[in-house]
């Protein structure tokens, strides 16, 4: 017999945690339903993770059940302090809009929105227009302050300040959930673990303002072993969007995956057969290299292209077979003025690449021996760089032992 949905999600690790287990399993085993994830608009383009909770809401579309994208044009205009330090840079409506409307071609890639198979809705059409003195009456009465305040998103932050604006998040985000059970018969929000608290307080304002119980169910959050977030690269957050993350860079983040990590993520971010990929869990040393590949494939495929995919395999196979070069190379044009009297330093020049943040950054990977210059390694942080080394028309950078840069003029 097939693996349910429930189960295959379960089993690929995805699930963290549920409001009513039972009930959810029977609902996603046994009906068609419609279910809701939120994405406030913080950014003009996705990130790895949101990729994960479109792959859930891909297996369940699979499956058959009606999703939900729900883009935070209201949310967003308040920011919410899930995981923040420091209250979130408010956005402008059309900054916000924006946002909304980059995040709605990229979902269209993973996501059938034809035939009512799917649904992007924004909750600034019903948010923005609330009465505030309604809004108190009819949503904030049923909070408890007390309650809100042992929830961690408010917690970590009493210390630092809580603005009241930020204090308003929760409520505002229970309400979508209200408003898409009545509009559209939704049933279940899910979401990322760090949205459990705004979850349950949305479960619970159903109940309390039509006397409907739906559920909640949040799925892991993409980390390392060791705990640590994913998804973070040296020039910030791993974006699906190829003019801020070449396809390449993207293959590669994921090719460079510790060997701790990878049967995890080709779990959770691959359609793979759950079998095949418990079957690599014995891998060992150059087996997981391999699967490391076929993890920065499947990924690359998904979010760019099979021809990308393919592209940024050969580059990499490439680069690391003795001596070769690849037009596939990463590039950086160094404008002309960036070269005083026809040089300019390698440690100005990889922080001109974004090699590095800072020129002391450069020099110590200098000093370290991980740095070459057209495969001689670089000794000397004051090694000039010529327009003569760019006779052949490039010069490759190497930091490392992974990363590789084709540099022109």
């Amino acid at each position: 017999m097939a693996q349910s949905v429930f189960d295959e999600l379960k089993r690929r690790g995805l699930i963290a945690q549920m409001t009513h287990e039972e009930k959810i399993k029977e609902l996603f085993d046994k009906e068609k339903v419609t279910f809701y994830i939120g994405f406030d608009a913080t950014a003009d383009s996705l990130h790895v993770g949101h990729f994960l909770q479109l792959v859930v809401m891909k297996h369940l579309q699979q499956a058959g059940h009606r999703p939900i994208a729900l883009l935070g044009t209201g949310t967003t205009m308040v920011g919410d302090p899930t995981g923040k330090t420091d209250m979130r840079k408010m956005l402008t409506p059309e900054q916000i809009n924006h946002n909304a409307e980059c995040f709605r071609r990229q979902m269209e890639k993973f996501i059938d929105f034809s035939d009512g198979k799917a649904l992007i809705v924004r909750n600034g059409d019903w948010l923005l227009n609330l009465g505030y003195i309604e809004f108190l009456r009819d949503v904030g009465v049923h909070f408890s302050v007390n309650k809100m305040l042992t929830a961690e998103c408010y917690k970590s932050r009493l210390e630092n300040g809580l603005s009241f604006i930020e204090f308003n998040y929760m409520l505002m985000q229970s309400y979508d959930f209200v408003k898409l059970h009545r509009d559209y018969g939704c049933k279940v929000e899910l979401g990322g673990d760090d949205q459990w608290a705004n979850i349950i307080g949305g479960v619970d304002l159903v109940r309390r303002m039509d006397g409907e119980e739906v559920c909640g169910m949040t799925f892991t959050l993409l980390t390392t072993k060791e705990g640590k977030k994913m998804g973070k690269t040296e020039n910030g957050a791993l974006w699906l969007d190829p003019e801020k993350v070449s396809p390449y860079d993207f293959f590669q983040y994921w090719r460079n995956v510790s060997d701790d990590d990878v049967i995890n993520c080709l779990k959770l971010l691959t359609f793979l057969p759950i079998e095949e990929i418990e079957a690599m869990e014995s891998w060992e040393g150059s087996q997981l290299n391999k699967a490391k590949e076929i993890l920065a494939f499947e990924v690359t495929k998904m979010v760019h292209s099979e021809e990308e995919a393919q592209k940024s395999l050969e580059t990499a196979r490439a680069l690391f077979s003795a001596g070769q070069t690849v037009d596939e190379m990463p590039s950086f044009v160094l404008p002309a003025e960036a070269l005083s009297d026809g040089a300019i330093g390698i440690l100005d020049l990889m922080v001109a690449a974004k090699l590095c943040p800072s020129k002391g950054e450069a020099r110590r990977l200098v000093v370290q021996g991980g740095v070459a210059l057209d495969d001689v390694k670089v000794s000397d942080p004051a090694q000039m760089v010529t327009t003569a080394d760019f006779e052949k028309g490039y010069v490759v950078i190497k930091k490392g032992k992974k990363v590789f840069l084709k540099v022109t003029l």
